[in-house]
């Protein structure tokens, strides 16, 4: 069992969950029930699932939950895109955002590939 309060993995993505509130934030009110919606839900399953992983018994089921949380991490990166697309942030905005997320992605798959 990890304590997922130590965890960098788990600290990061909190932080990046809040950058992600704050981004959504700016988005068209029309974007309420899309994707605002399901940044935020994403961003948010990526350091619950990192918590929830951390309280299984065997590191089996928690490398389950961390390859959850990359699931997560990819598709903020795919509505990234789009919502750039979209024009509802700038380029600058979105490398920041990337990269956040990258490092999240590379920190998240090489602790998973201790836990085997």
């Amino acid at each position: 069992m990890h304590k997922f309060k130590d965890l960098e993995i788990w600290k990061k993505s909190r932080i990046f969950c809040s950058k992600m509130y704050a981004i959504t934030s700016k988005f068209p009110e029309t974007e309420k029930f899309g994707l605002t919606n399901q940044l935020r839900r994403a961003s948010i399953s990526i350091p619950s699932n990192i918590a929830e992983g951390s309280s299984r018994n065997s590191n089996k089921d928690f490398s389950r939950f961390l390859q959850i949380t990359l699931g997560s991490a990819y598709e903020i990166e795919t509505q990234l895109l789009i919502s750039l697309d979209l024009k509802f942030f700038d380029k600058n905005e979105l490398d920041s955002l990337l990269n956040d997320l990258s490092s999240i992605i590379k920190m998240t798959s090489k602790f998973k590939s201790t836990l085997k």
